[in-house]
């Protein structure tokens, strides 16, 4: 930035903020307007994108304590001071001598006195184009860093089983070329992957901005997601729940495990099977089955007959007794 600019930009003004500002509520004030102005939230206002670049300057100088220290300096020595491109017209810094009460150009520690206030080490070049003044690269006039490339957003849907086994896929980008996304073992519905340096470039050297995969995976018939575990359940007649009984029980993966069914299993209870869940780099679920008593819709004869010959025989306890009991506390 040249020199002069700093007589003339009021960069508290730009930030919203007293000149007696903390760092903790100067960095509030500019991320908030930052947000509010970014290029990415304001595509294509040119508007946006100047005042972007205004509070990015600002805030580069004021968050600075030394940069900070020399603006405050030289805004208080008033508008009269001009520097001048070159060190031909000398009309400028003698104003700035005055100021200082040095009264001319006669003395060369007053020239190294006032370099060294720009950050000049004596020897800067007219305009005082180098160090903290008018950094050549990076950014908005290198004020706030390069800027950073924009982010792409993609969108894919995943079967169940892909989603938890994991796999590699292709998807197209926006210039319709296609482009590689590995997924993770383990994701899950609603998750984000994001690709580093993958997104659209940086106007101006810095990084480029990042691909973000928005997951969606499709339901299953029979197997659902409880974090690293698989769950589904499992319907059982009455007399395997009454009786017990070895039943069969699929995986995701699609071989059978054989569970044993306990006499006297009610509805609704879990049986585990160690480490077929779901496996990612924080370890491996279990697949938990939820065995769910079956009633029979339609009976022969013959079956209602030993039914009703059960029901006669059968224990006279209320299995409703509790649940009322506790109800009337």
């Amino acid at each position: 930035m040249a020199s002069q600019d700093w007589f003339d930009k009021d960069f508290y003004k730009t930030l919203g903020v007293s000149k007696d500002v903390s760092e903790a509520d100067l960095k509030k004030a500019y991320r908030k307007l930052a947000r509010k102005y970014h290029p990415d939230s304001n595509a294509g206002d040119a508007t946006a994108e100047a005042r972007f670049k205004e509070i990015s300057e600002a805030y580069s100088v004021l968050s600075d304590a030394e940069q900070r220290k020399e603006y405050d300096e030289i805004r208080a020595m008033g508008s009269g001071a001009r520097f001048t491109a070159g060190g031909s017209s000398a009309g400028g810094f003698e104003d700035v001598f005055s100021r200082f009460g040095q009264g001319g150009r006669g003395q060369s520690a007053d020239f190294e006195d006032i370099f060294a206030m720009f950050n000049q080490g004596g020897g800067g070049g007219g305009g005082f184009g180098g160090g903290r003044f008018g950094q050549p690269s990076g950014g908005f006039r290198g004020f706030g860093g390069p800027q950073r490339g924009a982010d792409v957003t993609a969108r894919t849907t995943l079967d169940f089983a892909t989603a938890v086994q994991g796999e590699t896929i292709t998807l197209q980008g926006d210039d319709g070329k296609p482009f590689k996304v590995k997924i993770p073992a383990g994701v899950a519905d609603g998750q984000k992957i994001r690709l580093r340096g993958r997104g659209r470039p940086s106007p101006d050297g810095g990084e480029s901005g990042d691909i973000v995969v928005q997951i969606t995976v499709r339901p299953h018939p029979v197997f659902t997601r409880d974090g690293l575990n698989l769950r589904l359940v499992v319907p059982v007649t009455f007399t395997e729940a009454t009786l017990g009984a070895t039943i069969e029980v699929p995986t995701l993966s699609g071989d059978v495990v054989k569970l044993r069914v306990a006499p006297g299993t009610p509805s609704g209870r879990v049986l585990r099977v160690k480490g077929r869940g779901v496996t990612t780099s924080k370890g491996t679920g279990d697949l938990l089955a939820e065995l769910q008593v079956a009633v029979p819709t339609h009976l022969d004869e013959a079956a209602r007959e030993a039914l009703e010959r059960f029901q006669e025989l059968e224990p006279t306890e209320n299995p409703r007794a509790e649940l009322m009991a506790k109800a009337r506390r």
